[in-house]
């Protein structure tokens, strides 16, 4: 995601700069290479050798005749993107007012001058957040361009973000926008259908290749609604367990598969593609109102659910729909062979067939498959959300 960015991370005087040394490792983990800048403030409340240590680079604690700022956020300096995690209010009232008597503040008024995207991730008391100072350097400084990343607001605080969303709009801001200004909706996870009020019908999707899409589409500039199929307690985030939810995507959690197609079908009404990678019920029952008790023989009758993609395709002739297509077996004929019969029947654009064999693994294989060419895939989900996103958006030019 961040394979080759060199990120400049400015750190200021919040007591959130104690995950400074996270968020470093994990941009790194990503790929980007990290320099840090820091404030006086900021050196008061954790050691440059610790930033030093994270980023692998020497940190920047003052601005000398070595013009530092200059050479990180110039017009030709080292610099892909600008940082500034965390941001105290005082901090981005400098930004906003142009005023550079700190490090951090020096490299921000460069980074905008010379065109260096600039990302910006708040962290202060909630009273201080919510002051009409803050909030109106806040909207200056968006009107220029600059990314804020939301703070997690809870006991009275307005928390950094997590490392994922920082991450995630440090990619999108360094990361070329072919799909800015599309409006996506992706499906993910496994829809199941109620046999009673505590048994379900469901697959084994576990609905990472879904989510990889979502973040795809939005690190390339689109805006996403993700319409997730979970079982048990809402909230989902991309381990897959209750939280606070996702940061790159409007998020609308359904069950069944009706729920699913209701929601994919509102969210459709105003969309420019659709990617349905969630793993749909093929066949739904009549669920009894009390429990069926156990121990003896049960015969169920299954019923087919309607196409999600077939649905929307009569309501919406033009849209860009991807459909996937899991397949049992490796034969790669015969997968692109049933994926171009999903693709011809609804209209699709292409279908990204699936090896069921690796369903709930981190890696995957699979085939993009068009009418005319197939293209082999292997790698993580990561990876393949990046190509559909790649995919999609040669498909919307």
């Amino acid at each position: 995601m961040l394979s080759g960015v060199n990120v400049a991370l400015g750190v200021t005087g919040s007591i959130a700069a104690v995950k400074t040394v996270e968020l470093a490792h994990e941009l790194r983990r990503r790929g980007a290479s990290v320099r840090a800048v820091m404030t006086d403030s900021a050196r008061g409340i954790i050691h440059p050798w610790a930033v030093e240590f994270a980023t692998e680079n020497d940190v920047v604690t003052e601005v000398t005749g070595d013009v530092e700022h200059v050479e990180l956020c110039g017009r030709e300096g080292w610099a892909d993107a600008l940082l500034v995690a965390p941001a105290t209010a005082n901090t981005v009232g400098k930004i906003a007012a142009a005023v550079d008597d700190t490090p951090v503040t020096t490299c921000a008024t460069t980074a905008l001058g010379a065109g260096v995207p600039v990302v910006v991730a708040p962290a202060m008391h909630e009273p201080m957040y919510d002051h009409p100072g803050v909030l109106d350097a806040i909207d200056r400084v968006e009107s220029w361009g600059v990314d804020f990343v939301d703070p997690r607001v809870e006991e009275g605080k307005a928390k950094i973000a997590t490392e994922d969303a920082v991450a995630l709009d440090v990619a999108r801001a360094a990361t070329p926008d072919p799909l800015a200004g599309e409006r996506v909706v992706v499906t993910s996870g496994a829809t199941a259908e109620s046999v009673d009020p505590i048994r379900v019908l469901t697959n084994r999707s576990s609905g990472r290749t879904g989510r990889a899409v979502a973040r795809a589409c939005y690190v390339r500039g689109a805006d996403v609604t993700l319409v997730h199929a979970t079982v048990g307690p809402r909230g989902v985030t991309d381990a897959g367990v209750e939280g606070d939810g996702v940061p790159y995507a409007d998020l609308r959690e359904v069950e069944s598969a009706s729920g699913m197609l209701d929601a994919v079908r509102e969210a459709a009404a105003d969309a420019d593609a659709l990617v349905s990678a969630a793993a749909v019920s093929d066949y739904t029952v009549d669920a009894r109102e009390e429990k069926i008790r156990s121990g003896e023989s049960r015969t169920l009758d299954l019923r087919p659910t309607p196409k999600t993609i077939d649905e929307v395709r009569d309501d919406h002739s033009d849209l860009p729909i991807v459909g996937f297509k899991a397949e049992t077996g490796s034969d790669d004929e015969a997968m692109a062979d049933a994926a171009r019969e999903t693709l011809d029947r609804a209209g699709l654009a292409f279908v990204v067939a699936n090896d069921a064999g690796v369903m709930g693994e981190d890696d995957t294989r699979a085939l993009v498959v068009r009418r005319d060419e197939t293209a082999a895939f292997t790698g993580n989900k990561g990876g393949l959300g990046a190509r559909v996103a790649d995919e999609l958006a040669t498909e919307l030019e």
